[in-house]
């Protein structure tokens, strides 16, 4: 009999020991990494998006920007991202309410870059992304999970995913807020590069135009932006639509408008309000 044959035995089974031990560390630290690295990527997003949250709502002077941000996230974190209604947002807007800027509102649709130049060259009129809300979400997607009080960024559901979704509920509510403040005579920009310049599915048909009041409303005039190759005009069947659908006692008017004329006009600073079309 080898009398070395055991020793040899034993040390086989210390090595797999070894080797198991070895392993069963690795994994450990694996599991570890990928816990901490879940957890980081959490904390960072909703680091990152705080942080641009913040900046953005600093930039308008005189607002608990803190205190705007906890509320906002009151409207969202720990539920269903397809669950948020637009009343989720109402203490939003209490925190920070609009203010009335009569004859100088500007809703749009279809028309985001081209309004947004113009509202950026000139202080005649005001979209919704000019306003502490708007600015501060604008181009910004978030939502929550059940369970977590994180703010994600990421795999949140866009807006045909489900009706109620944090993003879409936001705009729709804040879009009914700013339509509510609205006074004297006010203005929509919309595309006459298109087939169909008004849609009364979109938000500013569905929620802006049901939301303006007739009482403190006096018109409503479509800035109808054109180009060379022009789709629709003022005739068009959808925006008699559009008229039948302002609440009574509201006036309604259409300009045809060159895009490049609302450029020049919005260059020139000593150009007065209201002369761009």
């Amino acid at each position: 009999m080898d009398h070395g044959e055991p020793r040899r035995a034993e040390k086989r089974r210390r090595r797999r020991r070894v080797a198991l031990c070895v392993v069963a560390v690795l994994l450990l630290v694996i599991i570890v990494a990928v816990v901490l690295g879940v957890t980081l990527r959490k904390e960072t997003e909703t680091n990152q998006f705080q942080s641009v949250f913040l900046s953005r709502c600093e930039t308008f002077k005189g607002n608990n920007c803190q205190k705007i941000w906890e509320t906002f996230q009151q409207a969202y974190v720990n539920r269903d991202p397809c669950k948020v209604p637009m009343e989720a947002y109402d203490p939003l807007v209490t925190a920070a309410p609009f203010k009335p800027t009569c004859n100088r509102v500007m809703f749009w649709s279809k028309t985001k870059v081209v309004v947004h130049e113009f509202t950026e060259k000139t202080d005649c009129f005001v979209t919704l992304e000019d306003t502490l809300l708007g600015y501060v979400l604008d181009g910004l997607t978030w939502c929550g999970k059940e369970g977590s009080s994180e703010t994600f960024t990421t795999d949140c559901p866009v807006w045909t995913d489900c009706e109620n979704n944090t993003v879409s509920s936001f705009w729709k509510r804040v879009s009914a807020a700013y339509a509510d403040i609205a006074c004297g005579n006010v203005s929509a920009m919309l595309n006459g590069s298109i087939a169909v310049p008004f849609s009364p599915t979109s938000i500013f048909g569905s929620i802006e135009v049901k939301g303006l009041n007739a009482t403190r409303v006096n018109s409503l005039t479509v800035v109808l932006v054109t180009e060379e190759e022009n789709v629709t005009n003022c005739t068009d069947a959808s925006l008699k639509v559009l008229q039948k659908e302002l609440p009574a006692g509201i006036n309604y008017g259409c300009e045809e408008v060159p895009e490049s004329q609302l450029q020049e006009c919005g260059s020139d600073p000593q150009r007065p309000c209201g002369s761009c079309w």
